[in-house]
């Protein structure tokens, strides 16, 4: 089981998780061990919440494909265990960023003392500048 909160779980079945061979450098060991994760989650047909699925299809994040299939692919790590708990790792952040509700901004002004301040280094930084002009004699 995937924990996503304390209440939203998802079952092992729902995501494939596949082992393939990891790209670039790597001696022998690339050629012959499969120690790379590809995580494949299936949003429509999960037991995810209504809420949850809706957000998540509204992303737009590369990682989800237009028929809503979210696709990891692990490679950080040498041993196919670290790979495959940091691709479950990155599934539950971006399901849960996705359904992290934002803090409405209140619009505010700046302070009478910061805009003098702001006003007053502005005079400050012209004043050194006309004084770089041309010197008469």
């Amino acid at each position: 089981m995937i924990n996503l909160s304390h209440d939203v779980q998802l079952g092992d079945w729902e995501v494939d998780i596949t082992a393939i061979r990891s790209q670039g450098a790597g001696g022998q060991n690339v050629n012959k061990v499969s120690s790379a994760i590809h995580l494949r989650f299936d949003i429509n047909t999960s037991s995810l919440p209504p809420f949850f699925k809706e957000r998540l299809l509204k992303l737009s994040d590369q990682r989800i494909t237009k028929d809503g299939v979210i696709i990891i692919k692990a490679q950080s790590y040498r041993t196919q265990e670290m790979n495959r708990d940091d691709a479950i790792k990155r599934l539950q952040e971006l399901i849960n960023g996705a359904v992290a509700v934002q803090k409405r901004r209140r619009p505010t002004r700046p302070t009478r003392g910061s805009q003098e301040r702001r006003i007053e280094g502005k005079k400050i930084r012209g004043k050194a500048k006309s004084l770089r002009g041309k010197v008469d004699l």
